[in-house]
Parts: structure tokens; C-alpha cells; sequence
């Protein structure tokens, strides 16, 4: 018996470090899909601030200044479209889009499209590249009639993230020498624990515009976030989102409300939204012991600051 026991010894140490292999690999890929998700989301949000910047300048330079501008509808992952009441100066969209774009650090290629709103009909468009041409963009210099029109652009997929997890066969070998690696160290280590202290937090208002919960300070006008050493440049609805969460500490806030109060009036609801930004509002307080962001079950979200 002792025998059988030696000889079965080896045989459960090498499946131990094959479940530990698989499990870090399935980790790796799984970070990497949550990541490009993250990014879509990103994309997909400055995409739509940059379409409403547009269409918000396109009205001004038409003298219109009371006219409110309608929800960016998103057709695809990469097409986004508002509808444009009234006549717009066509001259006017390259420039304003290419800056609009440039301001949300977009940078893929990207067809317009001018649309009729009642039959659909594209009346005018160009290709980003035509922007370099001497000539001008397609359609330039021709007349636009009174009537209501859809703006729309279609932006070039980018083939990285169009790969599948089949795609990623290379990351194996590499994971796999990665995690053995991962595992001696594990195997001769520890995880050492303890607490760090816990600062006695203050919420404030610093003026107008900042607001400090611990040793954070957030500045809603300029949309950053000083935590510990870091200094963060917010997203407009992540400093939405954090604002509310400072206006309502130790509050549990309803996922339907945080939506309504954050999204709802930019025209782009999606559920995942929520969790999302929260993930990234997280990862900024990481060092901040002093507030905490909580998810309660069934219900919403809490931003605990401790006493």
C-alpha cells in the first residue's frame, strides 16, 4: 500500500499543476475579452458625444441655438446616426466632425452619409480620406434643399477587435510558461495579510465645483479625480456618475435611477453601462481606504465612506 501511494504521488502532483496551467490561461483570455468589451463600450460612448458635438455646432452655425438635438441612434457596433430637423450647411460637417472626432481621441477611418429622413435616400456623403484631396470631399459645393436629414457615419472596423478567442491559439504556450512560472513562485511564497489603516474620512466641498471624501479630491468642471498620488481625467459620464454617488454617500442608489440620472438625457441607454463605469470608478478609488463602492444585490449601487 505504501508502494501504490509513492507511485500515485507523482501522478496527482503533475494534475494539480495541469489544473493550475488551464485555470491561469482560462484567466488570461477571459481578461482579455473583458478588456476589449470595456474598450467597446468606451468607443461607443465618444463616438456618440462626438456625433452630438457635431450636430450641436452644425445647428449654431445655422443660427439655431433652441432646437434640441435628438438621441444618436447606434445601427451597428460601428454606425451611429442623429437626426437633423432642419437644414444644415454641409460645408461645415467635415471640419466639425474631424474635430469633433479628434477632441474624443477617435482616430479609425469613417464614411458620412447624409440621409433623407422620410424615404432614406443618401442625398450627400464622403469618405475620411477625401479630406485630403485638393478637390475637396464628395458632394462639396452642392445644393442642399429645405428638409429633415439623418446624419450618419459608419466607422471602419478595426480587424483586431473583429478576432475571435480561437483567434488568440498563440496565447497558450506563452500563458502556459507563464503560469509555471507563476506557480513556483506560489509554491515557495505566501500571501501576506494585513490591514491598512483607516483614515477617518471627511466629505466637504472645496468651493463650488470640487468635493473631497477622504483624501480624494474630485473636481466636477474640470472632470478629474486626485486619488493618493494619481491624478485622473474623468469621461463626462464618469464624472456624471461619480457626482451622484458624492452627492448621496452611505445611500444605496437604484440601478434604474443611477441610469435615468446619468444616460438618459445623452439618448444612449445600455444596462451593462452601469457596471462598467462603476469597474473603472473602482479601479481610480483603489487606493483611497477611506470610500468604497458597493454593489447591493437586486438593487443598485453605494458609496460607502467610513467612519
Amino acid at each position: 500500500m505504501q508502494q501504490v501511494r509513492h507511485a500515485l504521488s507523482p501522478v496527482f502532483v503533475v494534475f494539480r499543476r495541469l489544473f493550475f496551467l488551464i485555470s491561469v490561461v482560462g484567466l488570461c483570455l477571459f481578461e482579455t475579452e473583458v478588456f476589449a468589451n470595456n474598450e467597446a463600450f468606451r468607443f461607443n460612448e465618444n463616438a456618440n458625444l462626438a456625433l452630438r458635438r457635431t450636430a450641436h455646432l452644425l445647428l449654431l452655425q445655422n443660427g439655431d441655438s433652441l432646437s434640441t438635438i435628438p438621441p444618436v441612434q447606434q445601427i451597428d457596433a460601428n454606425t451611429f446616426s442623429v437626426r437633423m430637423e432642419h437644414m444644415f450647411d454641409y460645408e461645415q460637417l467635415p471640419s466639425l466632425l474631424k474635430q469633433s472626432l479628434q477632441i474624443q481621441h477617435i482616430e479609425r477611418g469613417y464614411n458620412v452619409t447624409v440621409l433623407k429622413c422620410d424615404n432614406g435616400e443618401v442625398q450627400l456623403g464622403y469618405n475620411f480620406l477625401d479630406l485630403n484631396r485638393e478637390e475637396g470631399v464628395a458632394c462639396g459645393g452642392r445644393r442642399q434643399q429645405e428638409g429633415c436629414y439623418q446624419l450618419q457615419v459608419s466607422f471602419i472596423s478595426e480587424n483586431e477587435e473583429a478576432k475571435t478567442a480561437s483567434g488568440n491559439w498563440w496565447l497558450l504556450p506563452f500563458g502556459s510558461a507563464l503560469a509555471g512560472l507563476g506557480f513556483m513562485v506560489w509554491n515557495k511564497t505566501r500571501p501576506k495579510t494585513g490591514t491598512m489603516p483607516i483614515q477617518a474620512p471627511v466629505v466637504s466641498f472645496i468651493k463650488d465645483s470640487k468635493t473631497r471624501f477622504g483624501s480624494s479630491v474630485f473636481d466636477l468642471v474640470n472632470q478629474t479625480l486626485v486619488s493618493g498620488d494619481a491624478t485622473h481625467q474623468l469621461t463626462f459620464r464618469e464624472a456624471k456618475l461619480l457626482a451622484l454617488f458624492a452627492k448621496s454617500p452611505n445611500q444605496v442608489l437604484e440601478r434604474d435611477f443611477i441610469l435615468k440620472s446619468v444616460w438618459e438625457d445623452e439618448g444612449v441607454i445600455v444596462g451593462r453601462s452601469v457596471d462598467v463605469f462603476v469597474s473603472r470608478l473602482r479601479k481610480m478609488l483603489a487606493n483611497e481606504p477611506a470610500v468604497k463602492i458597493t454593489a447591493v444585490h437586486g438593487v443598485g449601487y453605494k458609496m460607502e465612506v467610513l467612519p
